[in-house]
Order: structure tokens, then sequence, then C-alpha cells
């Protein structure tokens, strides 16, 4: 098994460990379950709507072969290759470089790129991209982080209740001898030690979709160039959905709010550098140093179009 997967499954195993042990500071086992209830019922329907909420948020369009003839048989392509079923395809109209996907499931499942994404990158970079974004679907990585946020939530409304039961007084028996000090220590640092593990599992899944996505497209160098050209736009360019809802932005493949990615415990994202580093050492690996074959944007039809006509370019080496 992949250290990564190792990795994620003892991070979800620790925000486990803390859902319980918060619980049992509580004392009283009616509202612990109260609350892991309604936390499951409300994240059980973020699983089942998740991938229409995130895509209404951000104002997407879905596509098609027609609407967007190369942009979708590109996804086409590298699904087939990924061995995945077709996913539902989207375009966000947002001047920022970025992509994401969702979906509980790889038979429910959507991708994403913003018209700023198609503009900035060649035909090879696009296809690094969205061959990262087709990991996630193949590795199940939404469905991961549903579950993180499930036991996350959890956590949160433990802390409210245990919040509640402090300003009117109740169960200060059950708390096993924590005192006001202790307990005011409980709910803030529980959710907190939640929230960093969940970014944890966050970075952890970009690298596993970054090996993952390189193997797919075939060319791991193509993912290395557009995830440096997105990080230096994403710097300098706002996405105003993702600044208004944070939370989203774990799902992007570099961090929508700030760009700068530092590589620790509050960022959803690793360092970008580290990721190139790591996509360089895979294609020595492979013997490819061929970067993407020209600066031409990809765009050429639809709405996000810069240019009447680019030529069309020819298929990657998946065939």
């Amino acid at each position: 098994m992949p250290m990564n997967y190792i990795k994620t499954a003892m991070l979800l195993a620790s925000l486990t460990a803390i859902f319980v042990a918060f619980g049992a500071l509580i004392g009283g086992q009616t509202g612990m379950i109260i609350a892991f209830v309604l936390a499951l019922g409300m994240n059980a329907f973020s699983l089942w709507n998740s991938d229409k909420m995130v895509l209404r948020m951000y104002g997407a369009k879905q596509v098609d072969a027609r609407t967007a003839p190369e942009y979708y048989g590109l996804v086409r392509e590298l699904a087939q290759r990924a061995g995945l079923p077709m996913p539902r395809v989207y375009v966000m109209d947002s001047a920022q470089p970025n992509a994401f996907a969702t979906g509980r499931s790889p038979s429910h499942a959507a991708v994403c790129a913003s018209t700023g994404l198609l503009q900035a990158l060649s035909r090879d970079e696009l296809a690094g991209v969205m061959a990262h974004e087709l990991a996630h679907i193949k590795n199940r990585d939404t469905l991961t982080m549903t579950v993180a946020a499930s036991i996350g939530g959890a956590i949160s409304m433990l802390a409210q209740y245990m919040q509640f039961g402090m300003l009117f007084g109740g169960h200060r028996e059950d708390r096993g001898g924590l005192g006001i000090l202790g307990t005011i220590a409980a709910i803030i640092i529980a959710p907190l030690a939640a929230m960093l593990v969940q970014m944890a599992i966050s970075r952890s899944r970009e690298y596993s979709a970054d090996r993952m996505g390189a193997m797919i497209c075939g060319r791991p160098l193509w993912l290395a160039s557009a995830l440096a050209k997105i990080q230096n736009s994403a710097r300098r360019i706002t996405n105003e959905t993702a600044e208004s809802a944070p939370a989203t932005a774990s799902l992007f493949i570099i961090n929508p709010l700030n760009g700068r990615g530092f590589d620790n415990w509050f960022s959803t994202h690793p360092n970008t550098q580290n990721r190139i580093a790591a996509l360089e050492a895979l294609a020595r690996e492979q013997g490819h140093t061929s970067r993407p074959r020209d600066d031409k944007p990809f765009a050429s039809s639809g709405p996000w179009a810069t240019a009447q006509t680019v030529p069309r370019r020819s298929r990657g080496p998946w065939g």
C-alpha cells in the first residue's frame, strides 16, 4: 500500500479518535449520540448532493461534445485511458486558472475547469490538469474528504453542544472534573485539531493525485508546467466565490484563496514547488524529459475563447 494511503488512513483514524475523546469529555451519551446522528444526516445529504451544490455555487455550466469538442474530447480520452466512466464536464466563468473534481463515486463524478485555465494552458498542460482531477475520482478522494468532513462536522457540533451546556450550566458533574478552563480549552482545541487533520488529509491526497495523474496522461512534466502557470496566476487573480466559501478550497488543484501554498499545518495544499519537484523526479525515472509542446492557449471555441481559431492539436501519447 502506498505511503500516502497509509498516511490518509492514519489521519482519518486520528479524526475518529478526536471525536471519541471529545465525546467522552461531555460525559453524557445522549448529547453525543444526537450530535453524531445530526452530523451524519447533514453530511449524508452533502454526500449525495455535494457535486450539485459546489457546481451551482461556482456557476458552472455543463458542456458536451457539441459545445466544447476539444475540451470534452480531451477529458473523454483521459477517462478512457484511466479506465473511468465518462464524467460530466463543466466550465466555470473565472479568470483565475483552476480546476476541481467532485462527486461521490466514479459513476457520479464531474470535472470542472475555469475559463482562465482554458485560456492560459496549452493542450498538453490541460491534459496534465484534467488527468490530475480524474486521479482524484479514481482514488475516490472526494469520498475520503466527505468522510473527513463528516467526522469534523460531528466534532464541531459536539463543541457547540458543550458550549451550550456551559452557558446554561448543564452536565457540570459529567465533565470528569475538567473545570471551566478545561472545558473552554476542549471547546477550542478539539475543532482546531480536527481542522488541522482535515487539511493534512487534503495535502496527502494531492500528492497521490499528482502521481496518478502523471501516469494517466503519460507525461509528468505536462502537469508540472501547468502547476507552475496556475500558481503564478493564482497569486495575482482573486477567485471571489472561493474567498466567500473557503471550505471549498481543498477541492481545487491549486489553493484558490491566496496562491502562496506554504506546505504547513494551515495549508490545504502542498507547496507547489515540492509538487513540481516530485513530478520532475518521476519524469526522470520514466525517461520523459520533454516539456509541453507549445505555449499556445488551449481555448479555441466556446464562450471562453480568446481567439477565433487555434489549430486542432494532435493527440497525446495515449493514442
